[in-house]
């Protein structure tokens, strides 16, 4: 009878072993094709980050897992992820991420997502956006 036990115990740790296998193949199955679902967008397109960021984003959906690319001369312009208040009054925070590559790619996640050119005058001169993410 002992022997029974072990056996019975056995198979359901296989079978435990084997559901929890299953599951995380599935789940990363599912992951994958949620980022391979993800767009990327070249802000600016062509022109890439300058001035003329006015309406880039006008007929654009964007979902958490997009990714942004930000083509620009760094010697020139940099991008600042800053809040609604850095936004709108064209300033970093000392909290705010700069990034200065020239070749930047920004994952978005779900949420309302400011950028801006922190150099003098840039923002103001239109390099900044704001994004919606779903």
């Amino acid at each position: 009878m002992s022997s029974s036990r072990i056996y019975t115990q056995g198979s359901c740790s296989a079978r435990h072993y084997a559901f929890l296998t299953i599951s995380f193949l599935f789940l990363s199955l599912v992951f994958q094709l949620e980022a391979a679902d993800a767009a990327v967008f070249t802000v600016g397109d062509s022109s890439g980050w300058d001035f003329s960021m006015g309406n880039w984003t006008d007929g654009k959906h964007f979902k958490a897992g997009d990714v942004l690319v930000f083509n620009y001369d760094p010697s020139q312009h940099n991008v600042v992820a800053v809040d609604l208040n850095g936004y709108n009054r064209c300033s970093a925070s000392a909290k705010s991420r700069t990034y200065t590559s020239g070749k930047d790619k920004i994952m978005l996640s779900k949420g309302n997502h400011y950028f801006i050119c922190s150099y003098p005058g840039h923002c103001d001169g239109g390099m900044k956006i704001a994004i919606s993410v779903s």
